[in-house]
């Protein structure tokens, strides 16, 4: 059994609405002592509708498409044996079925949301969805970052460059 948030909801059109769900459903499975829901954290994002994303149904099978081509624009991991769920939501939340206690990890990740808004001019595109003035960049970009990026010690993982600047995105593309 999973819980799904649009039933007995009065929205799920903005991107704050409190989409947990009521302590008395997770009691149906879990211990009282297993259960703690404290108030959703705030979100990056200014504009999201669950009713128009869950309206395209089941997303897992484009999720897994876009791994199986190379599309998908972070390191798949395990996140394989969470889309075969027949629950919607598990696709972009994945593990919240079996999960205890929310995590950052249950939320849906930037690659996720580019399978299929797959258009990116960062910094341009960024405020389309997310809140102007989001902590969105990596904690590797730090003031000097534009100094320090390129230094054979500086031990970056260029592959996760991609979820902002497109899969192709070179360093010659800033360093002609």
């Amino acid at each position: 059994m999973f819980y799904v948030p649009f039933l007995g909801r009065r929205s799920l059109r903005a991107s704050e609405d409190n989409n947990l769900p009521p302590l008395a459903i997770c009691r149906g499975c879990h211990k009282d002592n297993e259960v703690s829901m404290g108030k959703p954290r705030p979100t990056l994002l200014a504009r999201f509708n669950h009713q128009k994303h869950l309206s395209l149904g089941n997303i897992a099978p484009v999720i897994r498409a876009a791994i199986d081509s190379k599309a998908y624009l972070s390191a798949a991991g395990d996140i394989r044996r969470h889309l075969d769920s027949a629950n919607p939501c598990a696709a972009c939340h994945r593990g919240m079925e079996t999960s205890t206690a929310l995590a950052k990890s249950d939320l849906p990740q930037m690659a996720d949301c580019l399978v299929c808004h797959n258009k990116i001019d960062p910094p341009f595109s960024c405020e389309f969805c997310h809140a102007t003035g989001a902590a969105l960049k990596p904690a590797s970009h730090v003031s000097d970052f534009l100094d320090t990026h390129s230094r054979k010690d500086a031990k970056l993982d260029r592959t996760t460059c991609a979820v902002c600047h497109a899969r192709k995105f070179t360093c010659m593309g800033c360093h002609t």
